[in-house]
C-alpha cells in the first residue's frame, strides 16, 4: 500500500538574502525533499518587504505560498497565542516545519521545529533587537512541537536538558555536504588577484558574530608572524589588521575554490549547532582547526585539530601544525570519506521520518 503524500509547509524566510548556515540548510533540505515522491513541498516567507522574492529563490519543485505579512507582528502574537495559524495565509498542510527556531502557530497541521543551537540562552545580550523574544518563542515552540529536529546529537542532548524536553521527542537530522565540494579546486591566478589572496592563507568561512571567537583567533594569529595571512569569507564586520583580508560574501562556486586553496580552515567558535565548514573543508582535503566543543567534536569525527576555547597559545600551535601538515594520501581519503557520509539525502530522509512521526502523533 502506497504511503500518503505529505503536504509540507516550510518556513522559507532563511532563503532570502545572503545564505549562511541556516539559509543553506533550508535550501538544500527543501531541494532534497522536492526530489522525493513522498512530499509536496511548499514554502512561506515571514517578511513584509522581501516576500515576493521567495518565488525566485526556491529550488525547483518547491512552491511559494502565503501573503506578505510582517514577522514582527506574527512573533508578537505567537508569544502568547496560537493566532493567527499559518494555514490562514498559506493554505492547508499536513506538516508545518519551522526551519529557523520559531514554530508557526497551526490550526490542524502537525508541528515540527528545528532548533539549530542554544547560543541564544548563553548570550541573550548578543541577539539583534528583532530577536529579543527568541528565547521565549523557542521555549514555547519546543513544548508545542510534535517533533523537534536538531543537527547533532550534542544539540539534541542540550535541548532535552536545558529546555526540559523528552529526548525521545527529538530527531537528529545531520546536515549534508554538496557534491561540488569533493571536486573543489584552488582559485585561479586571476581569481586570486581579484580577491587579493596570497599564495598561502588561513581561512575563516562564515558570518561574523560574537560567538565565532574571532577576537581569540586574531590574538593567536598576531602572536605568530610565521603563519600565513588570515582571510575572512562571509558577511558582517570582521576585525582587521595588516595581515588580514575580508573578501566578503562569495557565491557557492567561489567559496569552494577559496576553501580548497586554503592552507587550513579555522572555526574558533564558542558554540556551534553543526559547523558545516568543517566538513566542507575536509571534502576539499583541507586541514581543519576548530574549538573543542561537543558539536564540533561530533561533526569532525576526530579528524580536526581541536583547541580549548580561548587558549591563545594552543590555537597558535594548532594553526602551525595544520599549516605544516604533510600531504598523506591515506589521511586525505579518510577525511573525504568522513565528509561523504553527510548527505542532504540523509538529511531529507531523517527529516521526513520526523514529519511522519509528527503526523502519527
Amino acid at each position: 500500500m502506497a504511503r500518503q503524500r505529505l503536504r509540507v509547509l516550510l518556513d522559507g524566510t532563511p532563503l532570502l538574502g545572503h545564505r549562511t548556515g541556516i539559509g543553506r540548510y533550508t535550501a538544500s533540505l527543501s531541494e532534497a525533499l522536492a526530489s522525493t515522491s513522498d512530499v509536496d513541498t511548499r514554502a512561506v516567507a515571514f517578511t513584509l518587504r522581501g516576500w515576493r522574492g521567495l518565488r525566485s529563490v526556491l529550488p525547483h519543485g518547491v512552491k511559494a505560498r502565503g501573503l506578505p505579512v510582517a514577522a514582527r507582528l506574527l512573533r508578537a502574537s505567537w508569544l502568547t497565542s496560537n493566532f493567527p495559524p499559518v494555514e490562514m495565509f498559506a493554505g492547508l498542510a499536513d506538516v508545518v516545519h519551522g526551519t529557523n527556531f520559531v514554530l508557526p502557530a497551526t490550526l490542524r497541521a502537525a508541528r515540527v521545529l528545528t532548533i539549530h543551537d542554544l547560543a541564544f540562552l548563553d548570550a541573550p545580550e548578543e541577539l539583534a533587537p528583532s530577536d529579543r523574544q527568541l528565547p521565549i518563542l523557542v521555549r514555547r515552540g519546543a513544548v508545542a512541537a510534535d517533533v523537534i529536529c536538531t543537527p547533532t546529537a550534542a544539540v539534541a542532548d542540550s535541548v532535552a536538558e536545558r529546555l526540559g524536553i523528552d529526548r525521545e521527542k527529538i530527531e537528529v537530522t545531520p546536515l549534508g555536504v554538496d557534491a561540488g565540494w569533493f571536486t573543489g579546486r584552488p582559485p585561479t591566478p586571476q581569481k586570486r588577484r581579484q580577491l587579493g589572496l596570497d599564495g598561502e592563507y588561513l581561512l575563516f568561512a562564515g558570518a561574523a558574530g560574537p560567538r565565532k571567537g574571532l577576537d581569540w583567533l586574531l590574538r593567536a594569529h598576531e602572536a605568530a608572524p610565521d603563519l600565513p595571512p588570515l582571510v575572512f569569507a562571509g558577511p558582517g564586520r570582521f576585525p582587521h589588521t595588516s595581515r588580514t583580508t575580508h573578501i566578503g560574501y562569495l557565491s557557492d562556486v567561489d567559496l569552494q575554490r577559496v576553501v580548497a586553496g586554503a592552507s587550513a580552515l579555522v572555526l574558533p567558535s564558542r558554540d556551534e549547532g553543526f559547523g558545516l565548514p568543517v566538513l566542507e573543508a575536509m571534502a576539499c582535503d583541507v586541514p581543519v582547526v576548530c574549538t573543542d566543543v561537543p558539536t564540533l567534536r561530533e561533526v569532525s569525527g576526530g579528524l580536526a585539530n581541536l583547541v580549548p576555547y580561548g587558549e591563545v597559545d594552543a590555537l597558535t600551535e594548532a594553526l602551525r601544525k595544520a599549516v605544516a601538515e604533510p600531504h598523506v594520501a591515506s589521511a586525505s581519503a579518510i577525511r573525504r570519506a568522513h565528509a561523504a557520509a553527510f548527505t542532504w539525502r540523509r538529511c531529507a530522509e531523517t527529516t521526513l521520518a520526523a514529519y511522519r512521526r509528527a503526523v502519527e502523533s
